[in-house]
């Protein structure tokens, strides 16, 4: 089943439920901070380290094959990996302020997402807009550290995250643009490195991370699938519908061919093989177990899923470090 395609952001007109309904936001270190800043930590998730590490982990696999095949000294492998961890927790801050700017009424009205800062109204829209244009500063700023090449690279892959919560209005397949989104960092790292990209062996490493884009934020979809047919929202978690599980396998294994592609490509070794046969066996695992009726079960699998990106880059690394020996 899919939502009326006939349905548009002026025509979403969310069911907001009861406030005796609210359920109550599970209790994060976030807490702890005082009440006049904890909305804005929540707003940029920092509460939910799995978002950071999902944007991260292309970046990593990109700076460490690209290491790798120059046989660049550890120090700068490890001063690029660095530089890309607090990247991504500045760009995916600002890319959840968007998204939640976008859907502030149809995260009212939706369960898992009613206690969002905008949602709930602990913080106002130009609360949020200084927010996000303060993250932009500071991302902006960190593009000035790279090459020229990066910097114009990095500040166009801004157009998609901009789009982004749009396409979930008037496409079937927004998590294809997330995808597009969270795997920049595949060309941003090799760029950052090496002063160019050599597309015919980053082409296939960015399209395996839109596919695993895909099939993360597809499983975290599917918990809000009844309510996002209500509220007129494109997901392929409704794309999907029953055949869910069969599908997302079927990524599984693009997925992990695409990378194996990369690598070969790359002329990377065993190890680096080893690493993307774990994280295959990770997939196995995933589809084995998870209940897509279940939404705690959906939840986890964002989180879970941070044991792929792990995988392909610790095979990476160990392969950098075998060599470089």
């Amino acid at each position: 089943m899919s939502p009326d395609n006939n349905n548009n952001a002026s025509c979403i007109k969310p069911i907001v439920p009861s406030s005796s309904n609210e359920p109550a936001r599970a209790a994060t270190w976030v807490d702890h901070l005082p009440s006049n800043i904890r909305p804005y930590f929540y707003l940029a998730r920092v509460h939910r380290p799995s978002s950071i590490l999902l944007l991260f982990y292309p970046c990593a696999w990109s700076v460490t094959m690209t290491c790798y095949a120059l046989s660049a000294p550890m120090s700068t492998l490890w001063t690029y990996l660095g530089f890309f961890l607090v990247a991504s927790q500045v760009f995916c801050a600002a890319g959840c302020i968007i998204d939640d700017m976008w859907d502030k009424d149809i995260d009212a009205a939706t369960s898992r997402t009613r206690m969002r800062p905008l949602a709930a109204g602990d913080l106002s829209m130009f609360q949020a807009f200084v927010f996000l244009i303060l993250q932009f500063t500071l991302g902006i700023w960190l593009f000035m550290q790279l090459n020229d090449y990066s910097f114009v690279l990095g500040l166009s892959s801004l157009v998609l995250v901009a789009l982004y919560p749009a396409m979930k209005r008037v496409m079937d397949w927004p998590q294809a643009v997330l995808g597009m989104c969270f795997s920049w960092g595949s060309f941003l790292g090799t760029a950052s490195v090496a002063g160019t990209v050599d597309w015919h062996i980053y082409i296939p490493l960015y399209m395996g991370g839109v596919c695993w884009t895909i099939v993360y934020d597809t499983c975290y979809a599917r918990q809000d699938r009844d309510e996002d047919i209500i509220n007129g929202v494109h997901s392929t978690a409704v794309v999907f519908g029953d055949q869910i599980r069969p599908i997302l396998f079927m990524f599984s294994v693009i997925i992990c061919s695409l990378v194996s592609y990369a690598g070969v490509l790359n002329g990377n070794g065993v190890p680096f093989f080893v690493g993307v046969a774990l994280g295959a066996s990770y997939f196995v695992r995933l589809f084995a177990r998870i209940d897509f009726d279940n939404k705690e079960s959906c939840d986890d699998c964002l989180i879970n899923n941070t044991w792929f990106g792990f995988w392909i880059w610790a095979g990476a690394m160990a392969d950098y470090v075998v060599k470089m020996q």
